[in-house]
């Protein structure tokens, strides 16, 4: 089930806002002090592009380092992507077949928002790295 879920999800929004994390890595990945969220949104770019059956997770070595490059990701790239989660979730929360998807959408603007001390791990795992 979650191979068809995945499937579908690629067609209606997850290469586009896979796409959209992809163009925001790339521009982060210009200067050398932001690769690091470069990396982080290549990171959920993979996970924007097949979520289901995969979750998000915090690290425990995650710090103060993080909370600080997460202010600074929300304002330069974090609430243009969530906006994307927002108006794609809404359009597909439209069609009966179409809302779980939009749901998907929604639970990915937390990561969108806030995307350096989180991992992403299969669902069948998600406190194996705590």
């Amino acid at each position: 089930m979650k191979f068809i879920l995945n499937i579908l999800w690629l067609i209606l929004s997850g290469f586009w806002m896979a796409l959209g994390y992809a163009l925001a890595g790339l521009i982060c990945c210009i200067l050398i002090v932001t690769i690091p969220f470069g990396i982080a949104s290549f990171r959920i770019a993979g996970y924007a592009l097949w979520p289901f059956g995969r979750t998000t997770v915090e690290r425990r070595d995650a710090g103060a380092g993080s909370v600080i490059g997460n202010i600074i990701w929300i304002v330069f790239a974090g609430w243009w992507l969530a906006l994307g989660h927002i108006v794609t979730g809404i359009a597909l929360c439209v069609t009966i077949i179409g809302i779980p998807f939009g749901i998907a959408n929604f639970k990915m603007i937390p990561i969108s928002l806030l995307p350096l001390g989180r991992e992403i791990v299969p669902i069948d795992e998600p406190f194996a790295t705590r």
